[in-house]
């Protein structure tokens, strides 16, 4: 993936102190992978990850700004824990009723190497500060920051 292709997935803004994104999709399942894909940019060129390494996610959360927050935090975990960074996401969301969303997840990447991947910043933590979720009958819109 050339930086062409990441033109209006997603789009930085100016944060004190932290890196913020509004990632775009025809709905929110595909603006949830451009989520995830804006996240592993702060961390390096996804274009650069190799799809070798396949994990899938599981997660139900209380509303969809906790789905989204609990999203992100998984790929972070996996990315602390298992020297993980992705490229290619596979989202589908539900919800289940009133008080119950669902996130099934299939990602793709390869284990982080300072000799193949640019090293840019880190990502601590996703945050609910400013965290927005725009859906329109045909566009998803979804504000996040990160905690650098």
């Amino acid at each position: 993936m050339d930086k062409k292709d990441t033109v209006n997935k997603f789009e930085f803004f100016d944060v004190t102190a932290d890196v913020g994104f509004r990632a775009c999709g025809k709905d929110m399942d595909e603006a949830f992978q451009n989520a995830a894909l804006a996240t592993f940019e702060v961390m390096t060129d996804t274009s650069q990850i190799k799809p070798a390494v396949k994990r899938e996610i599981l997660i139900e959360a209380e509303d969809e700004k906790a789905l989204l927050y609990d999203w992100l935090s998984e790929l972070l975990f996996l990315h602390d824990y298992e020297g993980l960074v992705f490229s290619r996401f596979a989202v589908t969301t539900k919800q289940k009723d009133p008080e119950t969303f669902s996130l099934h997840g299939e990602i793709w990447g390869e284990e982080f190497n300072r000799a193949s991947h640019e090293v840019r910043d880190e990502v601590k933590a996703v945050t609910f500060h400013l965290m927005e979720i725009n859906k329109e009958e045909d566009k998803c819109t979804l504000q996040v920051i990160l905690d650098t």
